[in-house]
């Protein structure tokens, strides 16, 4: 559970924190159906974004646009704190995602992605200006962090949760359930519904088995029933196929009945 907290899978331990039936139950939701978790469209995130911003000491636009990235990327919010300026090619608007911010004994720490899969992500339009804004306001240093707090620090889920009075704010506008992560299911959805292919998503997700990445598809209800209408054409037209039967043939003796042979 500890693990779970420092990679920025949850919040806090439940096993630390009273109540932790419900929190068991999320968790098991989301393993379950992680679509359900994700925010609707950009609108939504948008308004998200903006909200947390307003709430935020000083109003501080880093909180927004660590948001949007992170939601757009399917990335999780320790892999946008380790995001540098060199990581961002914008030939051809993709990340080299290769660390992330975690907490270790002697305070936050940059390592190696979950699982130390490197991986490349799309940066799609919509976030574009963003990026070019906060490469902006880091300067040309390679190196430099292109996502931090006001004082420049690195960011954990915990420190945006605080800093932007998550918890109050995602009430407020309805999400009384959201947390940092599903910003990563948000991405990892969208991604799903544009009808990006599975094994790009594996990718794109970082995901180890193919199995993880299945769950943000979306269930194809149209595919199934037009097999069940498929299946009654093809037995319809088993019965309507005349039988070629002799005039002069004598009734065969009833033989036992037995499944067609498949070749």
């Amino acid at each position: 559970m500890e693990q779970a907290v420092r990679d920025g899978l949850i919040d806090f331990n439940p096993s630390r924190m009273s109540g932790w039936q419900r929190l068991y139950k999320k968790a098991e939701d989301e393993l379950d159906d992680p679509r359900s978790l994700a925010l609707n469209d950009w609108d939504t995130l948008d308004e998200l974004a903006t909200a947390l911003v307003e709430r935020s000491h000083n109003h501080y636009r880093g909180w927004g646009d660590i948001v949007r990235f992170a939601a757009c990327t399917a990335a999780r919010i320790g892999e946008v704190s380790g995001v540098r300026v060199k990581d961002i090619n914008r030939f051809d608007w993709t990340w080299d995602l290769c660390r992330q911010t975690t907490t270790a004994p002697g305070g936050l720490i940059d390592k190696g992605t979950k699982g130390k899969r490197r991986r490349t992500v799309p940066i799609i339009e919509e976030i574009r200006d963003l990026v070019n804004w906060r490469m902006n306001v880091v300067g040309n240093d390679p190196m430099a962090r292109l996502f931090t707090g006001p004082r420049g620090g690195r960011v954990t889920t915990a420190i945006l949760r605080d800093a932007t009075h998550w918890d109050e704010v995602v009430v407020s506008l309805g999400y009384e359930y959201l947390r940092r992560h599903d910003l990563r299911h948000t991405g990892l959805t969208w991604f799903a519904d544009a009808g990006v292919p599975i094994h790009v998503l594996q990718k794109i997700a970082g995901h180890g088995h193919i199995t993880t990445t299945q769950r943000y598809l979306h269930p194809d209800k149209s595919s199934i029933e037009k097999a069940g209408r498929s299946l009654s054409r093809h037995l319809s037209a088993d019965r309507r196929t005349p039988q070629a039967t002799s005039a002069s043939s004598v009734p065969a003796e009833a033989g036992v009945r037995h499944l067609r042979l498949v070749q």
